[in-house]
């Protein structure tokens, strides 16, 4: 992402802001997903279920959450650069469940081709 003065997506990350200060949006590429969907481990479900006679955070499930989190993150970076975007705006994640038991998780944004005014 456009941030740092250089156009490489890879360097910085996606912003949630509708515009970057410091930079002029040249062109708007048009809206960029990244989607992942992934079965959840065994081994962290069984984790969960005595976890939660106990209460507590579920540790497991939010290592891969986190884990899936990155992946659809690193899939929107690549739409973007494959578009010509060095910039992604207006930033989101959507999480749900998908046939009992499997995470989605997709980030969306507007890409865009920035210049650094300042």
């Amino acid at each position: 992402m456009e941030a740092c003065g250089h156009a490489d997506l890879h360097d910085e990350r996606p912003v949630h802001l509708g515009e970057l200060p410091g930079y002029h949006v040249d062109e708007v590429l048009g809206e960029v997903t990244g989607l992942t969907v992934r079965a959840r481990n065994v081994g962290s479900q069984v984790g969960a279920g005595l976890k939660a006679l106990v209460g507590g955070e579920l540790k497991g499930l939010t290592k891969q959450l986190a884990q899936t989190r990155e992946e659809a993150l690193e899939r929107l970076v690549e739409e973007a650069t494959k578009r010509g975007g060095n910039a992604v705006l207006a930033m989101r994640f959507d999480a749900n469940e998908v046939a009992g038991g499997y995470q989605e998780i997709v980030a969306y944004g507007t890409a865009v081709r920035v210049t650094r005014t300042v």
